[in-house]
């Protein structure tokens, strides 16, 4: 469970400074968007687990925006490690379902060319959108108020989507597959809209089912996640 004061904070913001130092976007989002009153709790995470607590005091200088510094807390202990490869879509639908992954308490995260997929990430097209999303990550993190950022990868297929994601067991997506089991970690891979190959099928066989309907590719990244969250609780 999420601490009341973590909870409570009228923002939260990463850095594993001492003492912590804002960011120039952090602190023009919090000075000029959420429009912070001096006086007001802000939790500091830094990113691995743990979190302290602060005040705004405004200003200037990001280097002095927070007072009162409270010392390190652990936040809440992941009960399952979960990463999710999902098959890289068209549009907003990747930054779509890396924020909700992230809001929801997804480990790690990472969109890979299936052998179907209609869109590739290639070249300077991939460092920037790998950008993007690490950044829509982050303000997910901020927003529901996570103390670990997870991991965001982009990766030239399912292989490479394993690879990245470690060595965990892994469970492919597929209408009417098996149920969902109770493993303390897990790779739920999610395969494109124009369905998995031969190959990819016969790299992780082992399948779960999410219901009796066919989903869309982030709908089944996003359903998935959160069966297997749910049967443990807590951050993923």
């Amino acid at each position: 469970m999420i601490p009341d004061e973590l909870r409570g904070s009228a923002a939260h913001v990463f850095t594993d400074t001492d003492p912590p130092v804002l960011s120039a976007d952090e602190h023009h989002h919090l000075a000029h968007v959420l429009r912070l009153r001096a006086g007001e709790p802000v939790s500091v995470s830094d990113g691995r687990g743990r979190y302290r607590m602060a005040v705004w005091a405004g200003g200037s200088d990001p280097a002095a925006a927070l007072a009162e510094i409270g010392p390190w807390h652990p936040g809440p202990v992941p009960a399952r490690r979960l990463t999710v490869a999902l098959a890289v879509v068209k549009g907003d639908r990747p930054e779509w379902a890396v924020q909700k992954l992230t809001e929801i308490g997804v480990g790690g995260i990472v969109l890979y060319h299936a052998a179907r997929s209609a869109v590739r990430w290639d070249g300077p097209r991939r460092a920037k959108v790998t950008d993007r999303l690490t950044r829509v990550a982050r303000e997910a993190a901020s927003q529901s108020r996570r103390t670990t950022l997870p991991t965001v990868h982009v990766a030239d297929d399912l292989a490479g989507a394993l690879a990245a994601a470690g060595p965990l067991p892994a469970l492919r997506a597929e209408p009417g597959g098996g149920a969902l089991p109770p493993w303390p970690a897990a790779v739920l891979c999610i395969g494109p809209e124009g369905g998995w190959s031969a190959d990819e099928q016969a790299l992780v066989p082992a399948t779960a089912g999410l219901g009796g309907t066919v989903l869309r590719t982030e709908t089944a990244a996003l359903v998935g996640a959160a069966l297997l969250l749910d049967a443990e609780g807590g951050e993923g």
